[in-house]
This record gives structure tokens, C-alpha cells and sequence, in this order.
């Protein structure tokens, strides 16, 4: 229902952003094929979500293929596509290349053929990994919220910890913890970057310091998200799950081998079906004791939850082709077959060893703490029938701690230190799954943890400032486009940073008369640097003067200005699609009905983004933008393009 009345929202205000400059004529013809546009975006969307439901499904509904073949030709791309995803979803790749193909053959324009092609890659890649699967022997598998399914992992007790502000202070759907276990020395982490892209980070201790953030290297960084890395006991391997490497669609799972040589991770490997799916896998772990390998996936549940698929160890998988594509289903479908070698003692992760001696400690304990939240209930009760049974009770309490104290001396005789906090949790712990063999034990989550961690290095402050002590520039290099600057002397030697007296940003030129010449700040706009002139003079600097610069060569300061009124500030919207991948079909009839200008496809420090634009004002920029925001896309901005000049 929220859907569809974000989407009426959206057709109301493109209709009314629209007025403004139409006419009423004009303006009934958009809104009847905005209208028409908006009916055919839904069936689309309602086709989708029914053809995603028969895929989870296992596809049981779907028709003979001599029916799906003669109807396909009734289809448009639209419908192609999502045709193609659902035949994916269900691990049909052989059929759903074959119908991404049709849709790229009916494809309208490029941006529709880009958005086939890219969806047409997760269904080759599908096809592909088909060539290479193995088949685990799974050992158990249950369903947890996908909150906090990571504490039922045999890994270390109270060190899954809520994400520190320092590593992340937003979280995700999927990343809602990290894994510190104390008195570890090195940290890996997914965080988003300034996009909003998740990215692998990594922080080493240096006695009491971490390191800065770093990214972990350009092979493991994609144009999509990459979450819950986890290198294995040896160091040698790192898992983790992403959605923009060579994977079927989803997030995948990879592993990355440490190369002593290069002292880098090596390209990273998609561990292949049935590891990874269509769907979502992620959080790949290989228990300490090498007995078992854990992940987690949605591929046969909603959203809100995972399965936890438990899987014998394999070193070295048996790799082998499998060409019938139920058989793949049924594989990745991860039955359990061999309940019968479960080893129980290999998932209890850090529980202690439970001797006649422990169990006689811990029922003891048990029988304290009732005593003594009954006594706290008896006194905290202003009734005389039940104060009376309080001494009965209070000397119950003295006697059962005397027991227990007598229990710890036993222990503390024989050398073995007992820590009741770590018994209380183990009897605590939420225990699921004992009846199908194996025990999925749930962990207390880790204490709240601030990292004293180094700043990184900030990017150099290029604007005009006056500072206690002065800085050079760290690059002499001008911008490109028109630019002033305030030139304050020439030396035949170098300057000291006192001379400069606190001027930043200050840049040195060498003339070919072997003079140093030294100018201050970079500014777009002669009456930006004019507004200035004075404060530098009145430094001492009299004889400082305006220089102007167009792409890095000398020009007059009154040609400077000629170009200047012929300048007009252009603008582009950069646009970051929730998937990481492509612009919905909704967004982009947004934008072509509020400007005719072109859709480019980028990448940007491996990140895929979308630029609209130029448009040469910046109210029709913002008006974009808060089209765009109505279909759903938050991640969109207003980037300034410089001063253009307009011959």
C-alpha cells in the first residue's frame, strides 16, 4: 500500500513540477502519458512480484517450456526481463540467458539494453558456475532472525559487539554487529564509504593504537556492497559476501588467499554452488576445530530471517559439472542427510566441560540465586502471613551458599578456578535445534567497545585562509578553467614559512630566471579574490596584486574578466541506484519527463553511478533532484560542473 502511494505521489508531482512551464494543452498530454507510463510500470512491477514468488516457489508453477517459448514472443522487454529474472531466481540459467537475450533484441534504447545486459551477466555467470559444483554433506540447518542469527555461530563467546561509531555508525539490513573477540590485534570490517557503498576495512593494534581505517585492497572492492568478512584461525583466508564481484545476483560468497609474497589478498574466488545462490549468502566461517563450515542465506526464506546451513569440512571440494538444472535446485537446497555424524562436542564453541563436579556446581549456583530472589520477594512483602516464612528462608540462603563455598574449595584444592559469570551464562544460553542432532547455541552478545584509533590524514584545505603558520600547497598545480590568485612576491631565494605569515594556500613557482615567485589561494570569481585583496595587504604584503589563469596558462586579469561574463555555472545530478547496479524503469520515466537530457552510466572509484545533466540552472537541478527522491532513490546530489564558457 506504501508503494502505491509513493508512486501516485510521484505521478501528482511530476504532473504539477511540470505546469510551470507548459501549457494547459501541453500539460494534459504529459499527464495522459504519465498516467499510461505509471499503468505500465505497475503490471510490470506486479508481474515481477508474481514471477518472484513462482521462483521461490521452486518454480513449480511455471508453464511447459513449448508454452513459455510461443508466448514469449508477445512480450515486451520489460516483461522479458522479468521473465528472465524469475527463470534465474528458480536456477534455470540455461532458460534465463536465453530470454535476457530476447529482451536485449527488443530493447528500446541503450539505457534499456544496459539494464538487460547487466541482469544478462548474473544469469551467464549462473551458467557458468554450473560447470563447478560440489556437493557438501550438510549436518543440520534452522531459521533465525536475520538480527541476530551471527550469535548463534560457534565462534567466540561475547564478541559479536554492536558496530563502534568509529567503524560504522549507521549499520545496514543485513550488517548489524562485528566481530572483536578480546585481545585480538587486527580488525576487518564493512563500512560504507562516502557513496554509501559498503567496503571492506582493515585496522591493525600497534600497542594501544589501531591503525586508520584502511581499504583492504582494490580486488576485493567492487562497485557494490561487500559485508561480514572473516579470515579463518591460519590468517591464510578471508570470506566474505558481495553483491559486485562475478557472482549470480544477490550477495555471493568469496574467499581471498593471503599472498606472503606480495603481502596482499589475491583475487578473490566465488565459492560456487551451493555456497552461493541467486539469493543472499553471506557470513562464510570454518570452526576452529576444522570440523565444520557455517554460512548463512535467505534463499528459502523472507528477508527478515536466515537459514544456518552446518556442512561437513572439506579442505578440497570435488568440483564436477551438473547440467540438469533440478538438480541444482536440489542441490542448493541444502538437504540434511547425515545427522549421524554430528559431532556435538565440536559446535559447543567456548561451553565448559560439564563433569559431575561442574553440574554439582552449577545446580548449587541455580539453587542460590532462586533462594535469593525468593527472599527478595518475601521481603519486599508487607503481608505478616508471608514475613513469617522469611527466617526459614533466610537461613536456607546461609546454608546452599556455605555448600557452594565448600564446592569452589574443592575446586580451588585440585587447582582449577572456577568463574561463576561464565557458568551462569552457559546455563543461561538459549539452546535450538537439540532434536535434530546438532546444537545451535546462542552467545551473549559482546559489551559496547570504543577503539582508540588513529586519525587518517585529511584531504588538504585549498581554501583562502589566514592561519597561525602559513602552508604551502601540496599540489602547485592550478584547476582546470578560469582562476585567480593573489601574487605576493618574488625572491631569488626560497621563502620561509615566517615571511609567508600565515597565508594558506600558498603556491611556489619557479621562473625559468631561476626566480621564486609566490601566490595565494585559487578563486573562481574576480570579486571572490578582490574581497580579499585588502586582508593581504594589510599583512605587509603592499605590493601584492590579482594574476589571473585559464587551465593553467597566464592570462591579463581584464581578459580574466571578459571570460568571466561569458561564464554560466552548469550542473549535473549524480544519482547512486539502491542496488548498486541500474536505475528502476520508474526513475527513469521520472527524469525523461522533467528533461530530455541524456542518462549516463559511470563508474566512480568503483562505484556505479548515474549523471543527468547539464542543465544550466540551479532551480531546475534541485527540482530534479526532488523527482527523483519521490520515486524512492535518496542517494542523489547536485554537483557543480565549474564555470563553462558559453561562446
Amino acid at each position: 500500500m506504501r508503494t502505491r502511494v509513493k508512486r501516485l505521489l510521484v505521478t501528482v508531482f511530476l504532473l504539477f513540477a511540470g505546469c510551470s512551464w507548459l501549457s494547459a494543452q501541453d500539460t494534459l498530454s504529459v499527464a495522459s502519458r504519465t498516467r499510461a507510463k505509471m499503468d505500465s510500470l505497475r503490471n510490470v512491477i506486479a508481474a515481477r512480484r508474481n514471477a518472484t514468488a513462482a521462483a521461490e516457489n521452486g518454480g513449480a508453477d511455471r508453464p511447459a517450456a513449448g508454452t513459455v517459448t510461443a508466448a514469449r514472443g508477445m512480450l515486451t522487454a520489460e516483461e522479458l526481463l522479468l521473465r528472465a529474472d524469475s527463470l534465474r531466481l528458480a536456477y534455470d540459467f540455461p532458460a534465463a540467458v536465453d530470454c535476457y537475450q530476447e529482451a536485449l533484441d527488443k530493447a528500446a534504447d541503450s539505457l534499456a539494453r544496459q539494464a538487460v545486459e547487466e541482469a544478462m551477466i548474473l544469469g551467464e555467470n549462473g551458467l557458468s558456475m554450473m560447470d563447478y559444483c560440489s556437493d557438501p554433506v550438510v549436518v543440520a540447518k534452522q531459521r533465525f532472525s536475520v538480527r541476530d542469527f551471527f550469535l548463534y555461530y560457534p565462534m567466540r563467546d561475547r564478541s559479536w559487539r554492536a558496530m563502534p561509531n568509529q567503524l560504522d555508525s549507521l549499520g545496514s539490513e543485513f550488517v548489524r554487529a562485528t566481530y572483536i573477540p578480546d585481545g585480538g590485534n587486527s580488525l576487518f570490517w564493512s563500512a560504507p564509504d562516502r557513496d554509501g557503498v559498503r567496503n571492506i576495512y582493515q585496522s591493525h593494534l600497534i600497542d594501544t593504537l589501531w591503525t586508520a581505517p584502511k581499504l583492504i585492497n582494490e580486488q576485493i572492492t567492487s562497485s557494490s556492497d561487500e559485508i561480514y568478512p572473516v579470515v579463518s584461525a591460519d590468517g591464510r583466508s578471508l570470506y566474505f559476501a558481495s553483491k559486485g564481484l562475478y557472482g549470480m545476483g544477490g550477495y555471493d560468497l568469496y574467499v581471498s588467499t593471503y599472498n606472503r609474497e606480495t603481502q596482499d589478498w589475491d583475487t578473490p574466488v566465488n565459492l560456487g554452488f551451493p555456497f552461493s545462490s541467486p539469493y543472499d549468502d553471506f557470513l562464510f566461517y570454518n570452526t576452529e576445530d576444522g570440523k565444520y563450515s557455517i554460512f548463512a542465506s535467505n534463499r528459502e526464506c523472507s528477508r527478515d530471517s536466515v537459514y544456518l546451513y552446518v556442512l561437513e569440512y572439506d579442505g578440497m571440494p570435488v568440483r564436477r559439472k551438473i547440467a540438469d538444472v533440478a538438480r541444482v535446485r536440489e542441490l542448493s537446497a541444502l538437504p540434511v542427510r547425515s545427522r549421524s555424524r554430528i559431532d556435538n562436542r565440536a559446535i559447543s564453541g567456548q561451553a565448559l566441560s560439564q563433569s559431575v563436579d561442574t553440574r554439582r556446581y552449577v545446580d548449587k549456583m541455580n539453587e542460590v540465586r532462586a533462594l535469593k530472589d525468593s527472599v527478595s520477594a518475601l521481603t519486599a512483602s508487607a503481608a505478616a502471613d508471608i514475613l513469617a516464612l522469611l527466617p526459614a528462608m533466610q537461613a536456607r540462603l546461609e546454608k546452599v551458599t556455605k555448600e557452594l563455598q565448600a564446592i569452589e574449595m574443592e575446586f580451588l584444592s585440585r587447582g582449577v578456578v572456577i568463574d561463576p559469570d561464565k557458568l551462569r551464562s552457559e546455563t543461561d544460553r538459549e539452546v535450538v535445534g537439540a532434536g535434530s542432532g546438532y546444537t545451535f547455541s546462542r552467545h551473549a552478545p559482546g559489551a559496547a567497545i570504543a577503539l582508540n584509533m588513529a586519525r587518517p590524514e585529511p584531504d588538504f584545505d585549498y581554501t583562502f585562509r589566514i592561519l597561525p603558520e602559513a602552508q604551502f600547497a601540496e599540489n602547485n598545480t592550478l584547476p582546470s578553467g578560469l582562476v585567480y590568485q593573489i601574487q605576493l612576491f618574488s625572491l631569488s631565494r626560497k621563502a620561509t614559512v615566517a615571511q609567508l605569515k600565515g597565508l594558506s594556500p600558498v603556491f611556489e613557482k619557479l621562473s625559468p630566471s631561476l626566480r621564486y615567485t609566490y601566490s595565494v589561494g585559487q578563486f573562481r570569481s574576480y570579486n571572490d579574490v578582490l574581497s580579499h585583496l585588502n586582508s593581504v595587504k594589510r599583512l605587509g604584503f603592499k605590493s601584492a596584486v590579482i594574476t589571473a589563469y585559464r587551465d593553467g596558462q597566464s592570462l591579463s586579469v581584464s581578459a580574466a574578466r571578459k571570460l568571466e561574463a561569458q561564464i554560466r555555472t552548469l550542473y549535473k545530478i549524480r544519482l547512486f541506484p539502491e542496488d548498486g547496479q541500474s536505475l528502476p524503469e520508474l526513475v527513469r520515466t521520472a527524469i525523461h519527463q522533467q528533461t530530455d537530457k541524456d542518462i549516463v552510466r559511470l563508474m566512480d572509484n568503483g562505484s556505479v553511478v548515474f549523471e543527468v545533466g547539464p542543465v544550466d540552472s540551479r532551480q531546475l537541478a534541485e527540482q530534479l533532484v526532488q523527482v527523483i527522491k519521490a520515486t524512492g532513490v535518496q542517494r542523489v546530489s547536485i554537483m557543480e560542473m565549474g564555470n563553462t564558457i558559453v561562446n
